[in-house]
């Protein structure tokens, strides 16, 4: 019998575009038989849920403990990174006048260094300047448009945006930005949040543990089956929910970007909230779901942004020359056309191969 333990999908509230990009769930599987039980803790954060499953901890972590450390974790990210937020320090960063530099907490900083890297891996299609337009969109802390902006809008814009625009100073750890920009890393902080607390449940002595923040997770040994865990990723349907493909996965991390679920439609067409920074307009390809495997969540986080504005055929070509394990799902007229790298392939069960 297989039951469905934790679905990580969450209801979207007017504040949460920028954390829960909805992005294709993921749900936790879990055997009814011959289960250790696990400790199962959750909460509210970042507009989004996030929970953690974890296996026979060492007897001095206490589940009130686990999850008091959880939370002041997920708070000091949200504290840091969430535009929706006029306290936090990206906030503050957005806020300063350019050419000034910025003093970054040590989050700030590896977030926002990971971001330019992959910025640059992916020729320009991540840039997490691009706060200014996803607010412009209707996708940020700004809130819901039903008008699409004008196109001199849009030029405006972009004439801002561009991650050279950016300086970092790892010495001082400070951050400099020289056009009049606007920072949101809401598309890899999850993924850093999901890091900060599966290294924080390790720190504590627990070896086998499942952590998720808004649909993104990272797995450490065995689930209570005694086995790895399996992970299913969504097929991509707006009417209703049902399963692609189930995965077996054990010390890694995965992260889903999609836009079936987070968009607006006007004039009989639909707006993704995935915005190409190269053009400043929202994806119109068929790619809608793009799946990460990658030792980091914050990596793969990123990745699957990425990803997911590059397309089908350059997204692949990109994955492949960059190492990364991707599964892509694409829409061609009504039917789904399923696709991965090479290393993926090691993920997949023995019936898709």
């Amino acid at each position: 019998m297989i039951s469905v333990v934790k679905p990580t999908f969450a209801s979207l509230q007017s504040h949460s575009r920028e954390w829960l990009f909805c992005l294709l769930a993921l749900f936790l599987l879990a055997g009814c038989d011959r289960q250790t039980p696990p400790v199962q803790l959750g909460g509210d954060i970042m507009g989004t849920t996030w929970g953690v499953s974890y296996i026979e901890g060492p007897p001095e972590l206490t589940p009130g403990q686990a999850q008091q450390g959880v939370e002041a974790l997920l708070a000091q990210v949200n504290l840091s990174m969430s535009t929706y937020r006029t306290d936090s320090e990206i906030s503050a960063f957005n806020a300063i006048d350019t050419q000034t530099w910025f003093s970054s907490s040590v989050e700030f900083f590896a977030v926002l260094s990971a971001a330019l890297d992959v910025g640059q891996k992916s020729e320009g299609a991540y840039d997490v300047t691009v706060g200014a337009l996803v607010d412009l969109w209707g996708f940020g802390p700004g809130g819901i448009i039903e008008v699409p902006p004008a196109q001199d809008e849009i030029a405006d814009l972009m004439s801002r945006v561009g991650q050279t625009n950016l300086r970092l100073d790892p010495q001082n750890r400070s951050i400099l930005k020289r056009s009049n920009l606007s920072v949101d890393v809401s598309s890899l902080a999850k993924g850093y949040a999901v890091d900060r607390v599966a290294d924080w449940l390790s720190a504590q002595g627990v070896r086998r543990y499942m952590v998720e923040v808004g649909g993104e997770m990272r797995l450490s040994g065995l689930s209570g089956r005694g086995d790895p865990w399996r992970i299913a990723i969504e097929e991509p349907k707006i009417s209703e929910r049902s399963i692609a493909i189930t995965l077996s996965l054990t010390d890694v991390a995965i992260a889903t970007s999609g836009d079936y679920r987070n968009y607006f439609e006007a004039n009989g067409r639909r707006y993704s909230h995935s915005i190409d920074p190269r053009t400043g307009y929202p994806v119109t390809h068929d790619l809608v779901s793009v799946t990460v495997v990658h030792q980091s969540c914050m990596m793969a986080d990123a990745w699957a942004t990425a990803l997911t504005v590059l397309g089908a055929e350059k997204a692949m070509a990109v994955a492949q020359a960059q190492g990364l394990a991707v599964y892509f799902i694409r829409r061609l007229d009504d039917e789904f056309v399923h696709s991965q790298t090479p290393l993926f392939s090691a993920y997949l069960p023995a019936a898709e191969l």
